[in-house]
């Protein structure tokens, strides 16, 4: 098992990423790293997420905003994210209100080209 959550770096270091009242769906964590098998493999390796690495587990949720895991975490996900300040509406997250869209960094490349024309333009 250890070799395979070796394979999920990429996914805890996006996770970490993630802020405080902020949210991801499991689908939206495996499209922004073109994971094979989708939203379930996301799933997997959230599961196996070592604990002591400070890894918020916590703010990847199913589709919706649902809560996914099973008792006792599905509660534990729940205080957690309130106590950062996510509201839900019912039992789900409002994705409207705390979903996280990250801003897509620029490549080298392309501010190497930016700043090509704009040094043009003078």
């Amino acid at each position: 098992m250890a070799k395979k959550s070796r394979g999920w770096d990429k996914v805890y270091k996006l996770v970490k990423r993630i802020p405080r009242g902020r949210v991801v769906t499991y689908g939206q964590l495996a499209q922004m790293l073109d994971l094979p098998g989708g939203a379930r493999t996301a799933g997997y390796a959230i599961a196996g997420c070592p604990s002591g690495q400070g890894i918020p587990w916590h703010r990847v949720v199913g589709a919706g905003g649902k809560l996914l895991p099973r008792e006792p975490y599905g509660s534990k996900q729940r205080r957690l994210l309130e106590s950062e300040g996510t509201q839900f509406a019912g039992m789900t997250v409002d994705l409207a209100a705390h979903q996280w869209h990250p801003q897509k960094s620029r490549s080298k490349t392309s501010r190497k080209q930016k700043r090509g024309k704009t040094n043009s333009r003078k």
